[in-house]
C-alpha cells in the first residue's frame, strides 16, 4: 500500500470516529471503482463521512440534495435557448464531477432518482440527445434514509444493483460518542479544512495497481460458489446478479490491496461479500414471516461453502 494511501486512511479515521470498518470498506469500493449506498438514521455523520473523503481524494466535490420536487434535468443538466446568439447551449448539472454526494437518494420519486442510471454504469450523462462522457474519476456515494422513514422512496432494483456496497452507519459506542461529542463543543475540527492527501493521478495510478492484485482459480471459484448459491437457496427469493460477483472481486482485491497484500485470500472475500450483497438479494416470502435478516441468511450461506485450501 502506498504510503499515501495509509496516511489518507489514518488521517480519515481521525476525523470520523466510530466507523473504522465503515472508512475501510468505502474506500475499498471507490477505490475499486464502485459506487457506495450508505444508510442510517439522520445525524450520524453521513454526509460528513462522504465530504471528508472527498477532500483527503482531492478531487472536484459536488452535493446534490435530494427532494420529492427535484427534477432529472437538475442533476443532469438542460439544454437552454440563447435568444442573443440564436443558439441553444448545454448547461452540464453537478453530475458533472468526479465525487458525487446524492445526499437522501431516496427522499425523491424514481423518476429521478433513474437521472443516475447512465452516469453509474457507463460513465456517460445524455442531455436532449446529446452524450457527454464524464471524468475518469467518478464515483457517487448517496446516502439514505430507513424506508421505513415517513417520506421516502425506496430505490428501484436495478438502481440498487448499480451500488457496489451497501453500508450500514450505526450509532458509536457510548466511549466514541462523547469523543465526538467533546471534538465538536471544543471546535477542535467543526471549522478546519482537510487538505488533500491523494491528487487525481496517484489516485489512477493506485486503481491500476489494485487491477494487478491476484484472484487465484481457487478464489475466484469461492467467489463465484457463493453467488449461484444464492439463486439456489429456497430462503432466497431473487438471487445476486453477475454484476455481484464482479463486485466482489474488485471490492477483494482493493480490501486485500489496503492489507498490504497482493493476493485475494478467502477472508477478504468473506469481509466483502455482506455489503456487496445484501441490497441485491430479497428473501422469500416464509423467511420473511419467520423473521429471518438477509444478514442472517448471508452468514449462512458463506459458512455452508468449503473455504479453499
Amino acid at each position: 500500500m502506498k504510503v499515501e494511501l495509509a496516511s489518507l486512511l489514518e488521517k480519515y479515521e481521525e476525523r470520523i470516529l466510530g466507523q473504522q470498518l465503515n472508512l475501510k470498506l468505502l474506500l475499498s469500493s471507490v477505490l475499486s471503482g464502485g459506487h457506495v449506498l450508505l444508510e442510517g438514521v439522520p445525524g450520524t455523520g453521513k454526509t460528513q463521512m462522504v465530504r471528508t473523503l472527498a477532500s483527503l481524494l482531492g478531487g472536484k466535490f459536488n452535493r446534490i440534495q435530494f427532494t420529492p420536487d427535484l427534477l432529472p434535468s437538475d442533476i443532469t443538466g438542460s439544454s437552454i435557448y440563447n435568444m442573443k446568439e440564436g443558439t441553444f447551449e448545454t448547461l452540464k448539472g453537478p453530475i458533472f464531477t468526479n465525487i458525487l454526494l446524492a445526499d437522501e437518494i431516496n427522499r425523491t420519486p424514481a423518476k429521478t432518482q433513474a437521472a443516475l442510471l447512465e452516469a453509474m454504469e457507463e460513465k456517460q450523462v445524455t442531455i436532449q440527445g446529446e452524450t457527454f462522457p464524464l471524468a475518469d474519476v467518478f464515483f457517487v456515494v448517496a446516502t439514505q434514509n430507513p424506508i421505513e422513514f415517513e417520506g421516502t422512496y425506496p430505490l428501484p432494483e436495478a438502481q440498487q444493483d448499480r451500488f457496489l456496497f451497501k453500508l450500514h452507519i450505526d450509532f458509536p459506542t457510548l466511549e466514541e460518542e462523547t469523543a465526538v461529542l467533546k471534538q465538536v463543543m471544543e471546535n477542535k475540527f467543526t471549522h478546519v479544512e482537510v487538505e488533500p492527501v491523494l491528487d487525481m493521478e496517484t489516485f489512477l495510478g493506485i486503481r491500476k495497481e489494485i487491477q494487478e492484485v491476484t484472484l487465484s482459480e481457487s478464489i475466484l471459484d469461492y467467489m463465484m460458489q457463493i453467488v449461484r448459491k444464492t439463486r439456489e437457496s429456497d430462503s432466497i427469493r431473487f438471487g445476486a446478479s453477475t454484476r455481484a460477483g464482479i463486485s466482489i472481486g474488485r471490492a477483494a482485491q482493493a480490501w486485500a490491496y489496503l492489507s498490504n497484500r497482493n493476493y485475494v485470500t478467502p477472508d477478504d472475500i468473506k469481509m466483502v461479500t455482506k455489503p456487496a450483497l445484501r441490497h441485491r438479494i430479497q428473501l422469500s416470502p416464509h423467511m420473511e414471516l419467520e423473521g429471518a435478516t438477509v444478514e442472517q441468511i448471508i452468514e449462512e450461506l458463506v459458512g455452508s461453502i468449503p473455504v479453499p485450501r
